[in-house]
């Protein structure tokens, strides 16, 4: 027996719908979608948070010196004439940054391969351009959902059964994050 579901499908599609799945989930924090589909989403996912929560603290603050360019009231850029060339005026900024360690970065990786980008479009603007924000639902991962499961073992998802399918009379299921 093999070790997982083909789902009728090439391996390629197979794996693009799986990546698709898992990074709508915990973009979103809940899908309808199949049982069998729901199944094999819910190993990867359940693998990404536990990862996630292995590493939420693998990190250290730093604090480094930038440059900025310094604006004046309209948001341009302050320039100034030197040697006969109009050049721009930086300032010097402290910022502190989390740098991630050695294992952090290796588990960030490791989730890269299986999530896609996301671009949120704000509902008031659909169809347009502006205001689109493109999230890295790996940091998600780090920042919001595994702080959320730090005491818990295992068991991050759940599979309510809703139904029949109209169409086909699949077992449709709502997948979720707990």
């Amino acid at each position: 027996m093999a070790g997982y579901r083909k789902l009728g499908r090439t391996s390629a599609q197979r794996k693009a719908l799986i990546r698709n799945q898992v990074t709508a989930l915990l973009f979103n924090g809940k899908i309808v979608t199949t049982e069998a589909k729901a199944k094999e989403i819910r190993k990867v996912a359940d693998g990404l948070i536990a990862l996630a929560v292995k590493e939420k603290d693998n990190f250290e603050n730093v604090t480094v010196t930038v440059k900025v360019a310094r604006k004046d009231k309209d948001g341009k850029r302050v320039k100034e004439v030197v040697d006969g060339k109009k050049k721009t005026v930086y300032d010097s900024v402290e910022k502190t940054i989390k740098k991630d360690l050695p294992s952090r970065v290796h588990a960030r990786r490791e989730m890269m391969k299986v999530l896609y980008t996301v671009t949120d479009v704000p509902t008031d603007n659909s169809g347009k351009k502006r205001n689109t924000k493109t999230v890295d639902v790996a940091n998600k991962l780090f920042d919001e959902i595994a702080p959320k499961y730090a005491g818990r073992n295992g068991g991050y998802t759940r599979i309510v059964k809703i139904g029949q399918r109209k169409g086909d009379a699949a077992m449709e299921v709502l997948l979720e994050l707990v």
